[in-house]
């Protein structure tokens, strides 16, 4: 049973929860929904009774037996220096009562990774959680969950950057645990995985409750505008008539680079999604091309002989199930993980195999764009001061000319003097977002490499993102590599997809007949429009 009453939380004299009140009893799911900075993280945090420094609480919040967490970003409560089964016999001990709890040790970890989807053999229980692709960690940081038994659980966005194949895993799982008795708090921007899961649903906009009720009746017949908007701002998984806001968004907070661009692409101009089919990336002169890329972790091989072209201006998505090697391709195009064999070509010229081996203009041409932007910035320096390292380490800038040339790209991507001057942790997800973008285009690149930069957050910021990726792609004439679990980004943005199954092309081609006519089995699963069944039928 949990019980929140008038739950308020207030930093540096910023409200950031105010009055917010719900109760659910076992085998109940409740779903917080809203944008970033709603609240949602900050709740959940009260019902595992733990606030961030500075933070202060009131209210009252009960619950009944102990409460599980399954956060956003599973690598950030992961161990990376211990090894998997280290740390699940250590969760089993302290959390298993008596000489019998002890006895069936193993037991009790081989059935909560069976539970969780996952291997229990000893080749998983030798391995370090870095070894993992992003959705095994997910499911590792629940098999530890499951361990200590709780009567509840906090699901911060488990979903997050997962495959829709993935995602139904996940949401059943939930569902199961839900079936068992517990209590499930999902926060989510997911509005189809919220309608695959909640029996209740609260709105949250600025910290309060705007709206809330069963979710078949918020979900279908929102009373609130700001939910119309959440739900309006869901993508599509088809290519797109042409760029558009999402409907009854509201204005675009983004600011059109300086000159606008137009609309109505001339010749040499990169088209837009839903245009005219022209040469694809595969054909005419490629920008960006990989011949035979073949790449792993120690032993295991993870790509075999993968070969693509990208041209001037398009935009490619590698899509695939969690640990398909989408992001091991994405990092070698950049110079992050050196690959075995093969090559990746810019211009027709085979670029190092390293960042060290390439030289310094290389690195500035292919820019890349982590999943995680928290986690790719300094929390103790501020926004400016990093994204001004990128013009002083690639272009030679002086740190006067760097600042200004921050500061004004900054600007281009929706973030004034002030968000500038701040720390990462004092801006939300998709400001921060943007911050990343600047960093990489302040380098003058030709080619961007975008690693799920959508995932995590909610529907309206993620159409915002889009947009402002659009508007720079034909403003600086990007070429971009897209990596997305997403289908809705990628009928958004790309004119050409390749489908990785085990580090091999599955499908490849123009994103309309793939999203269309899909052929192999593994994309219709990912576009399976019933990976969602709502479980109000």
């Amino acid at each position: 049973m949990i019980r929140v009453a008038e739950l308020r939380a207030e930093a540096g004299g910023s409200t950031l929860v105010d009055g917010v009140s719900f109760e659910l009893g076992p085998g109940q799911v409740l779903a917080l929904v809203g944008a970033s900075g709603s609240g949602k993280t900050t709740i959940g945090r009260a019902l595992l009774g733990e606030h961030a420094p500075g933070v202060v609480v009131s209210g009252t919040v009960e619950v009944t037996g102990t409460v599980g967490y399954l956060p956003q970003h599973p690598a950030s409560v992961l161990n990376p220096v211990r090894r998997i089964g280290a740390v699940l016999r250590e969760i089993a001990r302290r959390h298993g009562e008596g000489e019998t709890a002890r006895r069936h040790e193993a037991e009790r970890i081989s059935s909560a990774l069976r539970r969780a989807e996952l291997p229990a053999g000893e080749d998983l229980l030798r391995r370090y959680p870095h070894q993992l692709s992003g959705g095994q960690q997910q499911r590792l940081v629940l098999a530890q969950t499951l361990l200590v038994a709780p009567s509840a659980i906090v699901a911060d966005e488990p979903t997050t950057g997962q495959d829709a194949i993935t995602k139904r895993e996940v949401i059943d799982e939930l569902k199961g645990l839900a079936r068992a008795g517990l209590a499930v708090v999902l926060l989510s921007h997911d509005l189809d995985v919220v309608a695959a899961l909640a029996d209740h649903v609260v709105v949250l906009s600025g910290g309060r409750a705007v709206e809330s009720g069963p979710a078949r009746e918020v979900l279908t017949r929102p009373r609130h505008d700001y939910t119309r908007r959440l739900l309006a701002a869901r993508l599509p998984v088809s290519p797109p008539p042409g760029p558009a806001s999402p409907p009854d968004a509201g204005p675009s907070p983004i600011p059109s680079p300086s000159p606008t661009p137009d609309p109505s692409p001339g010749p040499g101009s990169p088209p837009g999604p839903g245009s005219p089919p022209g040469p694809g990336p595969s054909r005419g002169p490629a920008r960006l091309a990989v011949e035979g890329l073949t790449a792993g972790h120690r032993s295991a091989t993870v790509l075999h002989e993968v070969s693509l072209r990208v041209a001037t201006g398009r935009c490619l998505a590698l899509v695939g199930r969690s640990g398909s090697g989408k992001t091991t391709l994405a990092r070698c195009i950049a110079g992050l993980h050196e690959p075995a064999a093969g090559e990746v070509l810019l211009d027709g010229r085979p670029l190092g195999r390293s960042l060290s081996r390439r030289r310094r203009e290389d690195i500035a041409r292919v820019q890349y764009v982590f999943q995680d932007a928290h986690a790719s910035f300094d929390h103790n320096r501020t926004v400016v001061g990093q994204v001004s390292r990128t013009a002083v380490r690639l272009r030679g800038l002086s740190p006067q000319e760097a600042r200004d040339a921050a500061l004004e790209m900054l600007r281009r991507v929706g973030l004034d003097a002030e968000s500038a001057a701040r720390r990462p942790g004092q801006l939300s997800g998709g400001e921060l977002q943007r911050a990343a973008l600047a960093r990489a285009l302040l380098a003058s690149p030709d080619v961007l490499v975008c690693d799920e930069i959508t995932s995590g957050l909610d529907m309206v910021t993620q159409a915002g993102v889009l947009d402002l990726l659009d508007e720079l792609r034909r403003a600086f004439g990007l070429t971009l590599v897209l990596i997305s679990h997403d289908m809705g980004v990628v009928a958004r943005l790309a004119d050409h997809v390749v489908i990785l199954s085990e580090g091999r092309v599955a499908e490849e081609g123009a994103a309309a007949h793939v999203l269309d006519r899909p052929r192999h089995p593994l994309t219709r699963n990912l576009l399976d429009p019933h990976v969602y069944q709502e479980n109000r039928a």
